[in-house]
């Protein structure tokens, strides 16, 4: 989909600018025409001459230089896609409130074309409230971005706000000026751990992030997918169209009986708590009053439910997090819960599961298994979406020999 596309390749000043010169070499052999432009901040890092050799023209750096008298409308004109990597907390802010104070931030506002945005910085910078509210307000206009990951960082820091890897980047773009392989699909995907109240104040949870997820949904939407997001954690979601945010078991049920029967995919990764308090007070519990009785009661089984009440076609995926017996539980939940696939993951073992920023899982369906070793949870959810695109057209293919016996018999 790369092929004859015209790219403004941004490059902030940041530590990570030495990889946007492999996004660049990727993004040309890929067959794509990759316009450089760096930052005065970038040259730091990188020589302008390295990007140059690389990509299709010379880098560009300033608004005055050169014969082109308006290089900013031009450029941004005939771009079919601006890709800023890395994005640093500056331009970030500048692009989000339209401070146009160098030829790439004019750029970017003098654009109708599609920008990928890739952040890079330490993670107490990724984490501060203003960078939090500009990324989101960026996405709420519907720009694209690629999530930093997790990893060792300037100064041998270990964090999140690491630049994604190139391949990604590229992959991302890809899939913006494509249709991606999940186009026309509808997702539905949940995420985090409900929380039953026991008072006003307390509450029974569980130890779920939200992070596997939220990264799943993210990379269903990079590959084109209609993605609705249903979840309790206050993570973002980079190219989900619609987040639902809810707190408890019967939210979350509510909200899949309006989105799960009109999907292709449902996704249930959430960790849905397997009961709740039968009366929870609707104020502060004193504990001058000793130890409470707290009655529970189950809660509804939303996978359960859904295996029995979704339409020919979807693909109904669950999870399960063990800490004994991984294949045997998993496959006992396939077959009970009547779903196609189930994500199984030892929380016990080491980088594995509740709040790392790794996981390790174990991909069950009724012909197969396929053993994830430990990896990001981009990645993870990455090996994740493959299977279910892979579980997608089995089904399909399965529900043409319904419809049409003879010719799928007779078919090369």
């Amino acid at each position: 989909m790369l092929a004859g596309k015209r790219i403004v390749l941004g490059v902030g000043g940041g530590i990570a600018a030495y990889k946007a010169v492999e996004v660049s070499r990727r993004l040309v052999d890929a067959g794509a025409h990759v316009v450089p432009v760096m930052t005065a901040a970038a040259e730091h890092f990188i020589g302008r001459t390295t990007l140059s050799a690389l990509a299709s023209e010379p880098v560009r750096m300033d608004l005055w230089e050169g014969p082109d008298p308006i290089p900013h409308t031009r450029l941004g004109q005939t771009a079919d896609l601006i890709c800023v990597a890395p994005a640093t907390a500056r331009i970030i802010s500048a692009f989000a409130h339209g401070y146009s104070h160098d030829l790439l931030t004019n750029i970017l506002i003098a654009t109708r074309a599609p920008v990928v945005v890739c952040p890079a910085m330490h993670t107490e910078m990724w984490e501060h409230p203003a960078v939090v509210d500009n990324m989101t307000l960026l996405r709420s206009r519907g720009v694209h971005v690629v999530g930093p990951g997790v990893g060792r960082l300037a100064g041998g820091d270990l964090g999140a706000g690491r630049l994604a890897d190139p391949e990604h980047i590229v992959a991302a773009v890809d899939a913006v000026l494509g249709s991606g392989d999940l186009a026309g699909l509808r997702f539905v995907v949940t995420a985090g751990g409900t929380r039953e109240p026991i008072d006003a104040v307390r509450v029974i949870a569980n130890r779920s992030s939200g992070q596997q997820g939220h990264a799943i949904a993210s990379e269903a939407a990079r590959r084109g997918a209609d993605v609705t997001l249903i979840t309790t954690a206050s993570l973002p979601a980079d190219g989900v169209a619609h987040r639902i945010d809810v707190e408890t078991a019967a939210q979350m049920e509510g909200a899949l009986n309006e989105h799960a029967p009109s999907a292709d995919v449902v996704v249930m990764s959430a960790a849905v708590a397997d009961f709740r308090p039968v009366d929870p007070a609707n104020y502060k519990l004193k504990k001058d009053a000793g130890p409470p009785a707290i009655m529970l009661e189950a809660t509804p089984d939303l996978l359960a439910q859904l295996g029995r009440q979704r339409r020919p076609g979807q693909v109904l995926v669950g999870f399960a997090a063990e800490t004994d017996d991984l294949l045997a539980n998993a496959r006992g939940k396939l077959e009970r819960k009547q779903v196609d696939m189930i994500v199984a993951n030892d929380v016990a073992a080491p980088g594995v599961g509740f709040s790392h920023p790794t996981n390790a899982v174990t991909i069950v369906t009724a012909a197969s298994e396929r053993e994830v070793p430990l990896a990001s949870k981009a990645d993870i959810a990455t090996a994740v979406v493959d299977e279910i695109a892979r579980l997608r057209s089995t089904v399909r293919q399965a529900e043409a020999r319904r419809v049409d016996p003879i010719q799928s018999d007779t078919a090369p």
